[in-house]
């Protein structure tokens, strides 16, 4: 009996291994999304790989930005090296990114094009100056119809410092990783903003390199790292018409620690 069980045991572990069997593929242009990627492949024990151009990115921002928008328009993207990897060996991919105009970069979708996808788990993360895991997201549902997607993690490039910390309570919260973590709260009902409120929304966002709107309302909740704000905020969008986001802030517990945004929703 004993034996029986065992057996069972056993073949248990190689159905769960075997499906859980993991790729971290990133793409990375300044070396934000790669220490990303590593620190998921390090938490994960998977297999990671670089996603390559045949043409690197290589000018400067203004024509890296110039390229890219051509590419956009023009719905040519870049041509990738040869992956080493096989993306049918694998049934989960870790599949990050930076954000560029709002979306996956570009070799991302060279990527999905040149490559099959169908009936694997995909968990994007990305990193990005304000936000745009939802909308790149929502870009790779659209792109990958027959694929499984598992809600993803961003983090802001100024904030890489914390990504450690986060990816080890997102991937036991996914149930990626064994360890349990405590359940946050939900966000209180939104409320008119306070003058107090103003200025931490205000610490946190200031000096971002783009205005980011004139918070209205807020929501907030109590988190082992301080209190999180859900402040909807009322800004223009390029076109020059009123637009909404939400954007969260978290005011750490420390004396003197700075409010920090940590993503734009748009």
């Amino acid at each position: 009996m004993k034996t029986l069980l065992l057996s069972i045991a056993m073949m248990t572990a190689f159905g769960t291994c075997h499906a859980q069997k993991t790729l971290v593929l990133y793409y990375s242009e300044s070396g934000t999304t790669k220490t990303v990627a590593e620190e998921f492949q390090k938490q994960l024990n998977a297999d990671i790989e670089s996603i390559e151009c045949v043409k690197p990115y290589t000018g400067n921002f203004q024509e890296t930005i110039q390229r890219g928008q051509k590419e956009a328009q023009s719905g040519e993207w870049p041509e990738l090296k040869p992956l080493k990897k096989k993306i049918s060996d694998y049934d989960v991919i870790f599949l990050g990114y930076p954000i560029w105009f709002g979306t996956c970069a570009n070799p991302i979708f060279s990527l999905l094009k040149d490559n099959d996808f169908a009936g694997k788990t995909i968990v994007p993360f990305c990193s990005f100056g304000s936000g745009g895991l939802n909308t790149s997201t929502d870009a790779l549902k659209k792109a990958l119809p027959k694929a499984k997607f598992v809600e993803g993690y961003g983090v802001r490039q100024a904030r890489v410092e914390s990504a450690a910390k986060e990816i080890d309570r997102f991937l036991k919260v996914s149930g990626f990783k064994k360890g349990t973590v405590a359940p946050l709260p939900d966000f209180s009902a939104q409320q008119p903003v306070s003058e107090e409120e103003k200025a931490i929304f205000s610490a946190a966002c200031s000096s971002y390199q783009m205005p980011l709107g004139t918070p209205s309302t807020v929501g907030k909740r109590e988190t082992p790292d301080g209190t999180e704000y859900q402040f909807t905020v009322k800004s223009r969008g390029f076109d020059g018409q009123e637009a909404t986001s939400t954007i969260y802030v978290i005011a750490g517990k420390e004396p003197g620690a700075k409010p920090e945004f940590t993503q734009v929703v748009r």
